[in-house]
């Protein structure tokens, strides 16, 4: 059975959709083949929470302009960007259910080591970081202004109205995931506590907190789909389905 209203996959930090190259790589090729109307957003891979926000926003606009609401999906960051969508812009009325994977909504020591480096080395990581990012698309890149956001805890508070549920993900080794390797060691020395390499997992709970996306390991990678082996991606896709069934069967 199909969701009430549309899916929207809000991708996090870094990630792009480039052509035919999704963020969520083909997870929501398998949710539109379940029957599910599923759109990407296109925000920026380094767009600071509220600008991504209002891009956010013009995709909302746009699919609930004749009425009904949204379901937003969103790893990482997105999950701010749809807090911020939600709590600050007025856009309530237009989101049925709001689903955050891995998102640090208690914040990121990692992103506070980074920021706290002298003042030259994350203005220079955050020039080239910009530099690339406006290649492949950005339209208002700001690395630094987001790694400043991302160390710090987010409190909104959302209106009832809107069905709130938050999951996290976790590894137990570097080389659990090799493209979360080096970012898991640094986080692990920053967290000193369970994270997909990226976020931890206590700074992933939000709203009605579901626990682990998956039972075993899964990277902050992994879960939206990349660097995963046969057999634990159709476990990724099945998560995606099984959710997208849930919201279903509640009306959404």
């Amino acid at each position: 059975m199909p969701t009430e209203y549309p899916i929207v996959l809000v991708h996090g930090i870094a990630m792009k959709n480039l052509g035919v190259v999704k963020a969520f790589g083909r997870i929501g090729k398998r949710l539109r083949e379940a029957g599910h109307t599923v759109y990407d957003a296109d925000t920026d891979g380094f767009g600071t929470i509220d600008r991504n926000a209002a891009m956010l926003g013009e995709l909302v606009q746009r699919l609930t302009e004749n009425g009904g609401k949204v379901n937003l999906i969103a790893h990482s960051k997105g999950g701010l960007d749809c807090r911020y969508l939600i709590a600050d812009m007025g856009m309530a009325e237009k989101v049925a259910s709001l689903t955050t994977l891995s998102t640090p909504h208690g914040g990121s020591r990692l992103a506070a080591w980074i920021y706290g480096l002298p003042a030259g080395i994350p203005k220079f990581l955050a020039f080239w970081i910009d530099l690339g990012y406006r290649i492949f698309g950005d339209r208002h890149p700001d690395s630094l202004a987001v790694c400043r956001e991302l160390k710090e805890a987010h409190d909104l508070p959302l209106p009832e109205t809107v069905f709130c549920q938050s999951f996290s993900s976790r590894i137990e080794r570097s080389r659990d995931d090799f493209l979360m390797a080096i970012p898991h060691l640094f986080t692990r020395r920053c967290e000193r506590a369970p994270s997909d390499g990226l976020v931890a997992v206590d700074a992933s709970k939000f709203g009605n907190y579901r626990g682990d996306c998956l039972k075993g390991t899964a990277s902050h990678t992994e879960i939206v789909g990349y660097s995963l082996r046969k057999k634990k991606r159709e476990k990724v896709y099945a998560f995606y389905l099984a959710l997208a069934d849930e919201l279903a069967q509640m009306g959404f």
